[in-house]
């Protein structure tokens, strides 16, 4: 209704009334919500209990189903709380009793529950008339004293029971079993604790409230969860207890044992908490099927009601701990749980830091030791009253008899006692009216002098404890300190530090591998060694299956240990380690590189840059990463800007459309800087004339490109003060290359046309590599349809730069060239025996017949005028 309409008035007189329903739909939804936050979602501070747990503890206890009497049908509890307290679904009701029963779930159970509760695989609970359930010995100390009007009782849904609105209990809850909700607007996740460390915890507190986070984390170290498992760093666990919010990582404990037939198995001993065991086993399953995870064969899981045991039995050639932190990163084998530490304080949400939670609970526990010693006070001094008219009765004995048998009825004699004078009043007279008559036996009364004597040393004492603060405090301790000593045990969950973890770079052999990477996007590690060095001009051993459409387009040499920085065509750049690539058979196709990086499927990765180490400060300040693009544009930015890893990666260069990133290279900003382009020409300039731009930068011009049909093929990097000065190496489409002193290449502005590098012919095909080369490396050339031939540098002729080179490797028709690069040499098997090797493989042509082949082939190099 409109706010200015006037009100009516309808046949029964009743006023309807006008209001703006914007205003009403706000107070309407703040009410629901602060009923679900306080009265469902979030757990009291004080005993770490929503209300439905609270209700069902208290309804069993009203049932008197305790530890030491016989179970009860779960329906009948379920049918107490709905009837009396909790109007909601039996669903609610009883998966929360279940969720109480269960031991991997609560790190300590309140609920005794006989029968089928469900377990770690998902699986779930039996009906409720089928199970049946009493407290827990724990659960009991959750009650304790509540009949001593040590809390405050309400009335319940229609006002005919009363039930208390908070438990009196002697166990800081909230801490030691957590707690997990989501109200409106806001949630919590408060983790389980280690009974023993929290009560050790609070008792610090207690002797000195003025103790610091720090200092309890000596005590109260980390979540202890009930599944157990490992707690792999401190660092969001720290911020967890400082703060309120925070975030623990959890492994799952495994071991690897040895079969009889020497074949190594991992075995799962614990998950982490709230995994499905059943889920992480189907889970495994489908990454070895997808090859995600490599050297398992099988995988079951053998767990049942005595512990956890999944079983993977792995291939004999496989590192089982490579497998396992696979196992780690790729499945719920290492989970992370956030903190978040929300409780209801005095009516309210707050986030609470550990030595908060820890406050609220004595402060709570103080209220519950004063209320309670002040109800003993009251029935103390009611019974003390009672025994002092007792003893004036024993006093006068024979005038009580008399005056008794005198009065006509109860109530005059009552009368009669009161007026008597000994000073009785009508709740002392009452008592003595009922007092029985074995009770005026001399026994009897001697008991009855003894018990006023002892009630009055009670009396002296509770006294004492109200207005004693300190001693108030002890009692707190000391009741915890029972606690701990009943049920107090070891910590399930192991703390390890991340400084403490062995890296996954130790458990890899730090060795030099060739790395592939496919027209197709399929990427490999392959063991340098597995490449037989050749003599220029021999036919090659294929470097890798390949589809008859894709063919090898990278290849280069790396450490298993360093980290490479990949460098797509559209200027992004990813992160990937060395040993995270999978390893393959030197014929094998590799794993598609959208399975190891999150690379768009319209871009594809043009260059790579190796780096030792990307922590390594000092020397990512003094480098600079140089790119190019096949327009010819050239671009330097800091690698420090590239130190941080993104899974998503992240932009290097800004490209221009038409244009694409061709080469990165790393340098320490005082290079000499060649490119090349496919018609022939190069360029030098030094490195100082680019300046030093951000990644998101578009770059400068380097090196001239004639029309659309040039492009720049290469570019390298010559350090200006090195001891050994590498030579230039250019190769051509159809397998012709040659060396070239650098010093030939004179120095010009950038942005320039440069000097010719190769006469390019129709025998030669344009130009397609440029590199620089040493003395002492192997040279790796790969065409596309997949041949991989490897031969010294030193090999190769040195000619000058305008000639067209020698062949280099002898293609067959319709093939070209699609990579090359160098790497280290090794050394070299006796020729005797590279020959044997080479005869006995199918489609390598012996050395005495491929040297008259290449003899052919190789024309003398052309030296034509200077342009």
């Amino acid at each position: 209704m409109e706010d200015n309409q006037e009100p009516q008035e309808t046949q029964d007189n009743n006023r309807i009334i006008p209001v703006n329903i914007e205003e009403q739909m706000k107070t309407a939804y703040i009410d629901y919500s602060m009923s679900v936050i306080v009265g469902r979602a979030l757990p009291d501070v004080r005993d770490g209990l929503k209300p439905v747990h609270r209700r069902i503890l208290y309804a069993m206890n009203e049932l008197g189903l305790y530890a030491n009497k016989s179970y009860k049908k779960s329906a009948r509890v379920v049918g107490e709380v709905l009837g009396k307290y909790h109007p909601h679904g039996d669903s609610s009701v009883y998966d929360a009793m279940v969720r109480m029963a269960q031991e991997w779930s609560m790190r300590y159970t309140m609920v005794d529950g006989q029968g089928n509760f469900g377990n770690q695989d998902g699986d779930g609970p039996a009906a409720m008339r089928y199970t049946e359930v009493r407290l827990e010995k724990l659960a009991e100390h959750m009650l304790d004293d509540i009949e001593k009007d040590t809390v405050d009782f309400q009335l319940n849904f229609d006002d005919s029971e009363k039930e208390p609105t908070i438990l009196p209990t002697r166990i800081p809850n909230l801490l030691v079993n957590g707690s997990s909700g989501i109200a409106v607007g806001m949630a919590t996740s408060i983790m389980p604790h280690n009974l023993s460390e929290v009560i050790d915890g609070c008792a610090a507190y207690i002797d000195n409230n003025d103790i610091t986070i720090d200092e309890l984390m000596l005590l109260v170290k980390a979540p202890d969860f009930p599944t157990g498992g490992i707690i792999y760093g401190m660092e969001g666990i720290k911020a967890g207890m400082h703060t309120g919010r925070g975030r623990v990582v959890v492994r799952g404990r495994v071991q690897v044992d040895t079969k009889p037939s020497g074949r190594e198995q991992i075995v799962i001993t614990e998950v982490p908490y709230q995994v499905n065991r059943d889920s992480l086993t189907n889970r495994i399953g489908e990454l070895v099927n997808n090859k995600i995870i490599e050297g398992i064969v099988h995988v079951n899981n053998e767990s049942n009601k005595d512990g956890t045991r999944v079983v993977l039995d792995l291939k004999r050639d496989a590192i089982a701990n490579v497998v396992i932190n696979q196992l780690y990163k790729h499945t719920d084998l290492q989970t992370s749980f956030g903190i978040n530490n929300v409780a209801i304080v005095k009516g309210r949400p707050r986030i609470l830091n550990v030595k908060d939670m820890i406050a609220e609970f004595i402060e709570f526990r103080h209220d519950v030791v004063v209320r309670r010693t002040e109800y003993e006070l009251r029935e103390a001094e009611k019974r003390a009253h009672i025994l002092q008219g007792y003893l004036i009765a024993l006093d006068h004995l024979d005038e009580v008899i008399r005056l008794i048998r005198s009065s006509p009825t109860p109530e005059v004699a009552k009368e009669n006692l009161i007026n008597a004078g000994w000073g009785l009043d009508e709740i002392q007279a009452k008592a003595i009216l009922e007092l029985r008559l074995q009770r005026l036996t001399g026994m009897e009364r001697d008991k009855i002098k003894e018990e006023y004597e002892s009630l009055m040393k009670l009396i002296a004492h509770l006294k004492e404890i109200l207005s004693n603060a300190g001693l108030r405090f002890e009692i707190i301790k000391t009741e915890l300190l029972e606690i701990k000593q009943k049920f107090g045990d070891e910590r399930r969950t192991e703390i390890t530090y991340r400084s403490d973890e062995v890296s996954i770079k130790d458990l890899i052999k730090d060795e030099d591998v060739v790395i592939t990477i496919s027209h197709l996007g399929y990427i490999k590690r392959t063991s340098a060694d597995e490449y037989r060095a050749q003599r220029r001009g021999g036919r090659g051993v294929r470097g890798g299956k390949t589809r008859e459409e894709d063919y090898i387009e990278h290849l280069f040499v790396a450490s298993t240990h360093h980290t490479l920085l990949f460098f797509t065509e559209m200027g992004r750049c990813y992160w990937l380690n060395v040993y995270e690539i999978p390893e393959g058979e030197k014929t094998g196709k590799g794993r598609a590189i959208q399975n190891l990086m999150q690379l768009p499927p319209d871009d594809k990765i043009r260059t790579i840059i190796d780096i030792k180490d990307l922590k390594d400060e000092e020397f990512v300040k003094a480098h600079n990463i140089l790119l190019c693009t096949k327009k010819g544009t050239i671009k330097k930015t800091s690698l420090s800007d590239f130190s941080r890893p993104r899974q998503t990666g992240v932009n290097a260069i800004t490209i221009v459309e038409g244009d694409q990133l061709l080469e990165a290279k790393l340098t320490d900003g005082s290079c000499d800087v060649m490119m090349a382009v496919k018609s022939g020409r190069a360029i030098r300039f030094s490195e100082e004339k680019v300046r030093a731009t951000g990644r998101g930068a578009i770059g400068v011009a380097g090196i001239e490109v004639d029309d659309d049909n040039d492009e720049v093929i290469g570019m390298i990097c010559v350090p200006k003060n090195a001891e050994i000065v590498p030579g230039v190496l250019v190769v051509s489409e159809k397998g012709y290359g040659k060396k070239t002193a650098v010093d030939e290449y004179r120095f010009t502005n950038r942005g320039g046309k440069g000097v010719k590098t190769l006469n390019v012919t129709e025998k030669t095909g344009k130009l397609v590599g440029l590199l620089d080369v040493f003395e002492n490396e192997d040279l790796l050339i790969t065409s596309k349809s997949g041949i991989t031939i490897r031969m010294p540098v030193s090999g190769i002729s040195e000619l000058g730069r305008a000639t067209q080179g020698v062949k280099l490797i002898r293609l067959d028709e319709g093939d070209d060239i699609a990579a090359i690069t160098t790497v280290d040499e090794q050394e070299m098997e006796d020729v005797e025996n590279i020959e044997n090797a080479e005869s006995s493989i199918e489609g390598v042509i012996p050395p005495d017949s491929e040297s008259q082949a290449t003899d052919e082939s190789a024309e003398k190099p052309e030296t034509p005028s200077e342009e």
